[in-house]
């Protein structure tokens, strides 16, 4: 396929963290709040005079000396983010703000504020930590509203002067929603026989909107969306398997080119930082105020294992199965990082339902959070296609 015009604009922003957008934005005022985890509802931290930066540390090596400080039995995610923040990646940031989505992220930005590794030359930088529920219903709504009250607005309120009015909220989801429906339209050429978009140059996108200011990519996405409209499909399918990436944090997009190397298109991303719920439009009404109904859709459409009432633990394998059934998947990859608590228990009983209950193959891998060149991870995922085609031959043989 002829090259998207915008790819390696994309590609670039996401090679460091202190990207070329985020030091524009600054230069033009705004107060860059970098932050951490899908459970922290991004258009509040996209305010008049504000922009969001979701931490990643793109390029990492050694961290050897955050593995100092959280030993070697924390996810290398916080490990990789206490190393880049002690070696001063993230000094661009304004404030941080860090969920307890889990225990290890919260104990990565604690080492950060600790150590003063960032804002200490900034007389208005804060840290905060939020407490999210841990079941979806009224209590659990009242705590995560109550929470972003006081540990996202009332903080931009006094440390920077943000309107955090109703008015303002539903600005910022208007402008959201605009980012959102892009990604979504350009998500769906992902459906087709022929897909004129790999996995690898969607992930790129999408991360771009997560890692850079929303407003400075809109004019591109909606180039890249155009673009795409009359782009041609290679003559030849390149793939010999479609399959849904479910599971943790993913800012490798390095990850979703070793598979699709291996001959699996990604057509779907349930990940942390995919678009499969996080690039969800949020739906407002003029009979309640817009906190109270971005904390209901962020807790309700929420697919983190963070949330543990058995309802939401049943609807996270149905919705993929259902992601699987929508964009015609052959097979589901589980993956966690290494470590990672909550997916590791998510990906156990995911893989073993996804393929017992509802019949699809599924592969269950861990990763390291740097993936490139790894070919162990090739060849397991050369493997998981051979083995889906060969079902299809097995079940052509028993249908025929």
């Amino acid at each position: 396929m002829k090259d998207l015009k915008h790819l390696i604009f994309f590609e670039d922003l996401l090679q460091e963290a202190n990207n070329k957008l985020i030091q524009q934005a600054q230069d033009e005022g705004k107060v860059c709040i970098a932050y951490l985890c899908e459970n922290t509802p991004e258009p509040l931290l996209n305010l008049p005079g504000t922009f969001s930066a979701r931490l990643r540390a793109p390029r990492t090596g050694s961290f050897d000396i955050a593995t100092y400080y959280l030993t070697s039995f924390l996810c290398e995610y916080s490990r990789a983010l206490l190393e880049r923040a002690i070696e001063g990646g993230f000094n661009f940031a304004d404030c941080i703000i860090t969920p307890d989505g889990c225990s290890m992220m919260n104990r990565c930005i604690e080492n950060m504020e600790l150590l003063k590794a960032v804002g200490k030359d900034k007389p208005n930088f804060f840290y905060e930590y939020m407490e999210i529920p841990m079941k979806a219903d009224d209590n659990g709504l009242n705590l995560y509203k109550l929470q972003c009250e006081n540990h996202i607005l009332k903080p931009l309120r006094e440390h920077y002067g943000i309107d955090t009015s109703d008015a303002a909220i539903r600005k910022a989801v208007e402008d959201h929603n605009r980012m959102c429906r892009l990604i979504r339209e350009i998500g769906e050429f992902r459906k087709a026989e022929r897909p004129v978009i790999t996995g690898y140059e969607f992930a790129v996108i999408v991360m771009a909107t997560y890692v850079a200011p929303k407003y400075l990519l809109l004019d591109r996405l909606e180039e890249t969306l155009e673009e795409l409209k009359t782009r041609e499909p290679d003559e030849r399918d390149p793939f010999r398997a479609r399959v849904v990436v479910v599971g943790s944090e993913t800012d490798d997009t390095d990850f979703v080119k070793i598979v699709e190397e291996s001959g699996a298109y990604v057509c779907a991303d349930r990940f942390c930082y995919g678009s499969l719920p996080g690039r969800d439009p949020i739906e407002l009404t003029d009979d309640e105020d817009a906190l109270t109904q971005i904390c209901r859709q962020y807790m309700m459409r929420g697919q983190c294992p963070r949330y543990m009432n058995t309802d939401k633990m049943n609807a996270r394998r149905q919705y993929v199965a259902d992601l699987a059934k929508e964009y015609r998947a052959d097979g589901i990859i589980y993956q966690q990082m290494k470590f990672c608590d909550p997916w590791a228990y998510e990906k156990m009983l995911g893989s073993h339902i996804l393929r017992d209950d509802f019949g699809y193959p599924v592969l269950a891998v861990d990763r390291p959070y740097a993936i490139a060149g790894s070919g162990q991870m090739r060849t397991r995922v050369q493997a998981f296609v051979e083995s889906m085609e060969i079902k299809k031959i097995q079940g052509g043989e028993q249908n025929g």
